[in-house]
């Protein structure tokens, strides 16, 4: 199995001095889930090279196992630092995509061309598809063959408005991706802040915070398992 995980290139926090990036708990942990299972991951980012990590994620408070197996991992800090670039990749190669968050992705994937295009080409091809946290934000501009947004009339979650009022960001970001996501006819659903929580919807498979990363990950595991 092989599965494509794209990052941001985006290391901006809107219109503050503020850097931001990809979580890296949302990077770590779904990667462990795939490799420890035999999956074979490959790392893109719209720039290529190694994406920008928010500096909040390193933190202390923000650490858990998975980040911490990370950070002595020399292995996918070497791929992590290498990450091909988005407009490179095949996507026939692969037997899913997906993306990690952090606040980048509402900058950059969510208008990326060429991410927009392997979503459609996945979900074309009826391979799962999955992003947690900010990352569903990837979906908002993504087509279904007929024409309709893959989220409309699907079971979605992602970061929460209440989420992004504590962390005090709903004024940074372009837009709140809980409004947008039921904009776009998503059935948006959402537990208490900071729990884990995963939701699939066929192949669509989201997650809505830091904490859902692994579940998110091993829901689509999963998925994969059963379609393969």
């Amino acid at each position: 199995m092989k599965v494509l995980m794209v990052l941001t290139s985006h290391d901006k926090l809107g219109d503050t001095d503020h850097k931001t990036g990809f979580w890296v708990e949302e990077f770590a942990a779904p990667y462990y889930v795939f490799t420890d299972s035999g999956v074979d991951v490959t790392l893109a980012s719209p720039k290529g090279g190694k994406p920008p990590i928010d500096p909040n994620s390193t933190t202390p408070d923000a650490q858990t196992e998975a980040t911490e197996r990370f950070d002595k991992d020399e292995t996918a800090q070497h791929k992590l630092e290498t990450t091909c670039k988005l407009d490179e990749v095949d996507p026939e190669g692969f037997d899913a995509i997906f993306y990690p968050g952090g606040h980048g992705p509402l900058w950059d994937l969510t208008n990326n061309e060429h991410s927009i295009k392997l979503i459609e080409h996945f979900w074309s091809q009826g391979k799962p598809v999955a992003a947690v946290c900010h990352a569903p934000a990837v979906l908002l501009n993504a087509k279904s063959p007929s024409g309709d947004p893959i989220v409309q009339g699907r079971t979605v979650t992602g970061f929460s408005n209440s989420e992004e009022a504590a962390v005090e960001l709903t004024n940074v970001v372009p837009f709140l991706l809980e409004d947008e996501l039921t904009a776009k006819g998503g059935h948006y659903r959402k537990v208490d802040d900071w729990q884990a929580y995963a939701v699939q919807d066929g192949m669509l498979i989201t997650g809505q915070n830091p904490g859902s990363s692994e579940q998110t990950a091993q829901r689509l595991l999963d998925v994969l398992r059963a379609s393969l």
